[in-house]
């Protein structure tokens, strides 16, 4: 179903099922999975491969070149999966270079005027609220809630099930299952509504309890010294815990306390 009105490229590939409505423009090597629906007014260009039944809102501007000055103009590419919700005025851009990708998981949903920037990598169920931006080369792993207005420097991560307040500053990597608010960003405790939602057991929420008191409690111990300390503890092989010290360990940017 493509309305009249719309532009869609030859070499653009449509699903079973696609809708595309009044005004939109569809590029070279857009591949569109089934049942998608695209509204009115919706720029999408490629390459980029889409997955199943996505919903695009009016004047969102999906897999449009990367803003990075250093980008030369090369074929590069973008991936979303399935179920997301692209609200109005939503930005997806495509990787940098060829050898990386810009990548949304599945069942996300981009509130008005959200921008995912080029080289980022979203995972699955996050929300990220009006006007949250991600710069370059961020990962967001899943289960994670950004609020309105909420900025995320390039090269930082935000760890599953975290919540990230309004307006905050992200310059440095979120724990997993934490809330981080603030100008730049301070952790504020665990984010244990979200946890208690998502119906998560009450031995792994005690374990989380415990990790977070060792770990980001004591402001002015060194990070480092309070994770060998917790590696001690009978925590340590608590599978939730294991991903913090995971988290922890990996981190180049260092990690909001």
């Amino acid at each position: 179903m493509i309305h009249p009105t719309a532009v869609v490229s030859p070499k653009a590939e449509l699903g079973t099922g696609v809708e595309i409505g009044p005004y939109c423009v569809i590029g070279d090597g857009v591949r569109i999975g089934a049942r998608s629906h695209l509204h009115a007014h919706l720029v999408m260009e490629g390459p980029i491969t889409i997955g199943e039944d996505n919903e695009f809102y009016p004047f969102s501007s999906i897999g449009a070149r990367s803003q990075d000055l250093k980008y030369a103009g090369e074929p590069t590419h973008a991936r979303i999966g399935d179920r997301n919700t692209f609200r109005e005025f939503v930005t997806v851009h495509r990787a940098t270079t060829a050898e990386m990708s810009t990548c949304i998981g599945s069942d996300n949903n981009f509130l008005a005027y959200a921008h995912v920037a080029h080289d980022t990598v979203v995972g699955n169920h996050c929300i990220l609220s009006n006007a949250a931006t991600l710069a370059g080369h961020v990962t967001v792993e899943d289960h994670v809630i950004l609020s309105g207005f909420a900025g995320v420097h390039q090269f930082c991560r935000v760890g599953a099930h975290s919540m990230i307040g309004g307006c905050a500053k992200i310059v440095q990597d979120v724990p997993p299952y934490t809330i981080a608010d603030g100008h730049p960003a301070r952790l504020r405790g665990l984010n244990l509504v979200g946890l208690e939602r998502r119906d998560f057991d009450k031995e792994d929420i005690r374990a989380l309890k415990t990790a977070y008191k060792t770990l980001f409690l004591k402001k002015e111990a060194n990070l480092a010294s309070q994770v060998e300390v917790l590696k001690t503890s009978e925590i340590a092989q608590n599978e939730k815990v294991l991903q913090i010290l995971d988290f922890l360990q990996s981190s180049q940017r260092g990690v909001v306390r």
